[in-house]
């Protein structure tokens, strides 16, 4: 692999962040042992200096759950203050590691882990200094925190950068369990044909966490669940669930699919939203008295086209909440006459995906309890998905930093999708439901369990 790809540059932004402590310096290492990388040189940047390149790269080495390989990687990381006004040194900086790398062929990655309001300035400053000469630019959600600032974000980004030089990086994109949705949808006959609203009666995309805000009030002060998940994680994985198959998977033509997919989606309507708070949330340190920031969401969504018309798409998600998982339920329609009785038949057929790092699929279906009478039950059937001997899987964001390197863009975020989900959205930040407190370690205020109707949501047993 390291012949395949050119050496590069790669420039990080926030590199004293939470993401880049959790996930891009690991994921850089990972890359880096497992081969995949190219020569590369790392510079970390920010408005203020952690101390000498040396107490950098340490903050990072400490942050390293298996630092295997590190006396190797660590002399390729070094710090550069920068701001969006100020970018000289840095640019210098950039110049010395593609001489260092001592080829004329060298790409540059640039990667902003900031605000969004961050973002825009910050191109104009790579623009102005050379810096976005020869790059690729990857953005970190939300992209803007509704339909004006996402388009405002993007005409900023766009004076210095080309819509295919711009990767908007979400990581469940980039879960091996979200892409095989495609493979179990579009590769195996037992499905495909019946994925439509003649055979499915709805959808459940169920996200909740049991951790709380964990030192993270600001953020969550000035975001909220709402904007934070459902305009970009949850639609998206709605977006694989719901898609038409593409004539191939090349980015242009997942693309357009999406693209057309969420044009069909019917605005949000405020009434079929729920606002949760979890109990205690105001205790936070860093978290107004009075704060109203919703830390739960549960909705529900219509598909208004062909295949999906009448069906309804649950969505929830949450802190402090009863389990940690990541699930799509499809729930099947049930058959027009019974011939069994209706004793022991109240078990729903459902295909349960959960979208873990092991992916998992489970069919529950009605079989015979064993024994003298004739009576149902549930069967199940469940499907792994081994790892290869050949292929180490990736974590989420290697595999897209990885896809970045090679400027694949297939599962990255165009500005179409960004701009017509905060369409979607609008009506809800318009006019938010009213605050609903939940306990901690429920499943979210009683409206929100009461949404889908009798069946309700399904949950872990």
């Amino acid at each position: 692999m390291r012949d395949a790809l050119p050496p590069h540059v790669i420039v990080l932004f926030g590199a004293t962040g939470d993401l880049a402590r959790r996930k891009l310096f690991p994921g850089l290492l990972h890359l880096h042992r497992a081969g995949l990388l190219p020569d590369v040189r790392v510079i970390g940047s920010g408005r203020h200096s952690p101390g000498t390149d040396d107490e950098f790269r340490d903050q990072v080495r400490d942050a390293l759950d298996d630092p295997a390989g590190w006396e190797e990687f660590a002399p390729l990381l070094r710090f550069v203050v920068s701001d969006d006004s100020d970018g000289a040194d840095l640019a210098h900086a950039v110049r010395d590691a593609e001489e260092d790398l001592g080829s004329g062929d060298v790409r540059r990655l640039v990667y902003l882990s900031v605000p969004p309001g961050v973002m825009a300035p910050m191109a104009r400053m790579l623009g102005g200094t050379g810096i976005a000469e020869r790059s690729r630019l990857v953005v970190e959600k939300p992209f803007g925190t509704d339909l004006a600032s996402a388009r405002e974000l993007d005409a900023g980004l766009r004076e210095v950068y080309r819509e295919q030089d711009i990767f908007r990086i979400d990581h469940f994109l980039g879960k091996e369990s979200l892409q095989n949705v495609l493979a179990l949808r579009f590769a195996n006959g037992l499905f495909e044909p019946v994925w439509n609203r003649q055979h499915i009666r709805y959808v459940q995309i169920d996200v909740p966490e049991e951790i709380g805000i964990e030192g993270r009030a600001s953020f969550m002060e000035s975001t909220g669940t709402f904007r934070d998940m459902i305009s970009t994680h949850l639609f998206q994985i709605l977006g694989f669930v719901a898609l038409e198959p593409p004539p191939d998977l090349s980015p242009d033509a997942l693309h357009a699919e999406k693209a057309k997919l969420f044009r069909s989606v019917r605005e949000l309507d405020p009434a079929r939203v729920v606002f949760g708070q979890y109990a205690g949330y105001r205790d936070e340190d860093g978290v107004a008295d009075d704060s109203s920031a919703e830390t739960f969401v549960a909705l529900e969504a219509r598909v208004d086209n062909w295949r999906w018309f009448g069906v309804p798409f649950f969505l929830r998600t949450g802190k402090a909440l009863g389990a940690t998982r990541r699930t799509v339920t499809i729930g099947f329609d049930e058959p027009v006459l019974s011939m069994f009785p209706a004793n022991g038949t109240d078990h729903a057929t459902e295909l349960v995906l959960e979208l873990a790092d092991t992916v998992t699929a489970e069919l529950d279906v009605r079989a015979k309890i064993p024994g003298p009478e004739l009576r149902l039950g549930r069967g199940r059937m469940r499907l792994e998905v081994p790892g290869s001997s050949d292929d180490e899987p990736l974590e989420a964001y290697e595999r897209l930093l990885l896809d970045v390197l090679r400027g694949d863009r297939t599962l990255f975020t165009s500005t179409e999708e960004v701009e017509r989900l905060w369409e979607l959205c609008e009506p809800v930040l318009t006019d938010p439901p009213e605050v609903q407190e939940y306990a901690q370690g429920s499943w979210g205020p009683q409206d929100a369990l009461e949404l889908p109707g009798p069946r309700g949501w399904r949950v872990p047993e």
